[in-house]
């Protein structure tokens, strides 16, 4: 088939996909039926996909304004699972599935783990959290799905991780990039590293960078594969990066993508960056359209030289809400990530503090180095960021293990400005 014919022909496919959900939620759904009232807009007037740019767009506010349950588009006894955000910025979101939501979620993480390689003879150690939070219990469904052996540690009781790696010879980590660092640091400590069995690591819940990924992949002895995920869509388990690491394949069989400028909303070609824009056209408990995911990536729809037809996203730049500004510069930590990764004497971990002196913004990049007194080396980094990002940060090398570590999300940016 010539490629004009393949584009058309799924456009096609999206072009069903979508009508089929709008008709569907503009019945089923009491918030999309009200929207779409309010927009004076006809389902019937949805003609093909160039007119799918024109659909509203949902965010994180809408959700958390219907708070508990105003995003149901299903009867309520067809909700078999609760799951919900931490609402630790705010007002927690709760999102209902039904069974064929976990199904499906279900197979996207089977997939995930067949993606990285993991076979039904593995043995998968699982530490993220269970509860209301996605994580843990996504993992274990793909896993079970796919015949693997669980191994639901869940977080935390780095003792009891260690124990559990060792006696029952997990082979495949499950965890935040934190929470691996963590574990592979204090197996080196202990001189474990020839005494555990673990090969591959499936790693998400947060933005990471190269550097990072290498480390945890010599500690660990792994393979390190970026999971990609989030609660409102269905959690982790919508994408992942596959052997080549160039860009985390995307399921747009049950979802559709697309990257718009966070400032216009136009919707952007291929290849350049903007936010992440996820419709759920296959999900009966919330669906969602055109939700605004914040996460800053781009979409490649070419085939990768793995074969899989998904596209793929770029591992996320940030998140258009963790952009800073540093006098007038606009900035992303995944900026800092990608000249930390040229200087072989760095480790991964970081902390960027901004402050105000004298009414002058400064901010200072305090970084993990082999030689803390290499003050050559702090100013060519510095020099670095500057060419790079077009800011000026004041570089501070560290003794390696200063930097706090985390069993959870690793805070990287801490803004001060307000405080002085």
């Amino acid at each position: 088939m010539r490629t004009e014919e393949k584009e058309k022909s799924i456009e096609d496919v999206n072009y069903l996909r979508i009508r089929n959900f709008l008709q569907d939620i503009s019945k089923n759904s009491p918030f999309y039926e009200k929207r779409f009232k309010d927009l004076d807009f006809d389902v019937n007037d949805f003609k093909s996909m160039d007119d799918f740019s024109k659909l509203p767009f949902t965010t994180k506010d809408d959700l958390r304004d219907a708070y508990p349950m105003g995003m149901l588009a299903c009867p309520e006894e067809n909700v078999v699972r609760i799951h919900s955000s931490s609402g630790t910025t705010g007002k927690p979101v709760i999102m209902p599935y039904t069974q064929k939501d976990v199904d499906d979620w279900k197979v996207m993480m089977k997939r995930c783990y067949e993606i990285a390689g993991v076979k039904p003879s593995d043995r998968v150690q699982i530490t993220p959290g269970y509860g209301l939070w996605t994580a843990g219990i996504g993992f274990q469904l793909g896993a079970e799905l796919l015949g693997a052996m669980t191994i639901p540690t869940g977080p935390g009781n780095t003792d009891r991780q260690i124990e559990m790696l060792l006696n029952l010879k997990s082979t495949v980590l499950t965890s935040t990039s934190s929470y691996a660092l963590l574990l592979g640091e204090e197996i080196e400590k202990r001189g474990l590293q020839s005494d555990i069995s673990l090969k591959i690591g499936i790693i998400g819940s947060e933005r990471w960078g190269d550097p990072m990924r290498k480390r945890i992949e010599d500690l660990l002895n792994i393979e390190a594969f970026d999971i990609y995920g989030l609660t409102e869509i269905y959690g982790p388990g919508i994408g992942l990066d596959c052997k080549y690491h160039n860009g985390i394949h995307v399921f747009d069989d049950f979802m559709y993508f697309e990257i718009v400028d966070p400032d216009t909303l136009d919707v952007l070609p291929d290849g350049v960056r903007g936010e992440l824009v996820i419709t759920t056209f296959k999900k009966e408990g919330a669906p969602l359209l055109r939700f605004r995911t914040r996460d800053i990536t781009s979409i490649n729809h070419k085939i990768c030289e793995c074969g899989l037809q998904y596209p793929r996203i770029e591992r996320l730049m940030g998140r258009s809400d963790d952009m800073f500004k540093i006098k007038g510069v606009n900035c992303f930590p995944a900026q800092i990530d990608r000249v930390l990764k040229e200087y072989d004497e760095l480790f991964s971990e970081y902390q960027i503090i901004l402050d105000r002196i004298n009414s002058k913004d400064r901010a200072i990049l305090r970084v993990e180095s082999k030689d803390p007194d290499d003050i050559d080396l702090s100013k060519r980094i510095s020099r670095r960021i500057r060419d790079k990002v077009g800011a000026t940060f004041e570089v501070e090398l560290l003794t390696i293990g200063v930097l706090p570590r985390s069993e959870k999300k690793t805070k990287r940016v801490f803004d001060l400005r307000n405080e002085t």
